[in-house]
């Protein structure tokens, strides 16, 4: 072999080495970088693998193209660098996409995504699908599912999810709250517990494992929030993304207006209206009569219909961010009903 062969040789030997060495630590740099609030670093610690396939890296640069940091704010190459993360498997990316999709306005792109996210129990997700199947937004309406949803995207703490819970209460049947709280205690128990193999800290890039370290409402607002299929050959990383200071902004957030009421007819000249029956108070069971987002808007409210419900004692039941507001104790679930016609204002009963 001659020594121009033998250089060449060697030359390709070393190129192969250096494209075969790990690129974790490169990854684990910028997650450090990015910790010390050094943007540039990380980004460029982050393009290279990124570019060459890299899941977290991907998945990195897309944070960083969403917030803005160590790169102009950017939620198209953030949408694109989520999308690549996701394709491979990547969990976090994937509910990220779907949520950017969403908010690009890509609804009907977005929608598999969502479920997806909502499947495994992201609170985002379970918010602007909610409010989806709430409005009828791309996807056929259904009160119970997202009053279900609604309501386990609160109880993990989303305030906005809460408020809209609470919006949702005042336009939708008795009949599909109940039916949603009950989905909703349905999910509860089919969620997955959080998988080990990923550890995520609010919005900050991760670093590899192998490193050690009713009527028709008006709308509802969809949130505005901003989400890997055959994986690489490696084993997945956890993602450790920087912590934001406050909870994820809503995405274009509407307000909830009054549905209009059904027109009827007027009442016969002489039609005397009937006085509310007597209500007994003297047993388990329960009407509800609303869910706010504070307790003084629930004591108003019991206030104004204590009056027709002669002997019943208020409850005020916390869950999540929103106040229940209750009257018992009834001894039947007869008496439960007439207490609700009773009350003036819609309500579902409360079984023991």
């Amino acid at each position: 072999m001659t020594v121009r062969r033998k250089l060449l040789v060697g030359a390709i030997a070393l190129s192969g080495m250096l494209a075969a060495a790990p690129a974790f630590a490169d990854v684990k740099a910028g997650v450090d970088a990015w910790a010390k609030g050094d943007y540039p670093r990380a980004i460029t610690e982050w393009r290279p693998l990124a570019v060459a396939g890299d899941a977290d890296a991907q998945f990195n640069l897309a944070q960083a193209y969403k917030l803005g940091r160590g790169v102009p704010l950017d939620p198209v190459l953030a949408e694109s660098w989520f999308r690549k993360a996701a394709m491979q498997g990547h969990v976090q990316a994937a509910d990220n996409y779907g949520l950017a999709l969403f908010q690009a306005g890509k609804k009907t792109d977005a929608l598999p995504w969502l479920q997806k996210s909502v499947a495994h129990g992201e609170p985002r997700a379970q918010l602007v699908l909610g409010t989806m199947l709430f409005n009828g937004d791309g996807i056929p309406r259904d009160f119970p599912r997202a009053y279900a949803l609604m309501t386990r995207a609160s109880a993990s703490g989303l305030q906005s999810a809460s408020q809209t819970l609470a919006q949702m209460d005042q336009y939708i049947s008795p009949t599909d709250r109940e039916k949603g709280t009950a989905l909703a205690q349905q999910y509860a128990l089919q969620s997955p517990p959080p998988g080990p193999s990923r550890a995520t800290v609010g919005q900050t890039p991760v670093a590899p494992s192998r490193i050690a370290s009713a009527p028709r409402p008006s709308k509802l607002p969809p949130s505005s929030l901003p989400a890997r299929v055959p994986g690489p050959t490696r084993e997945p990383a956890p993602t450790r993304e920087p912590t934001p200071t406050r909870e994820p902004a809503p995405v274009r957030q509407a307000q909830v207006k009054p549905p209009k009421p059904a027109p009827t007819k007027p009442a016969p000249a002489k039609a005397v209206a009937a006085k509310p029956a007597p209500v007994r108070a003297t047993g388990n069971w329960r009407v509800q009569l609303g869910a706010f987002r504070d307790q003084g808007n629930a004591e108003t409210q019991w206030n104004k219909v204590r009056g027709k419900l002669r002997g019943a004692q208020p409850f005020y039941a916390k869950a999540g961010g929103v106040t229940r507001l209750q009257a018992g104790g009834f001894a039947s679930k007869a008496d439960a009903t007439r207490a609700c016609s009773a009350s003036g204002v819609a309500c579902v009963i409360v079984a023991p």
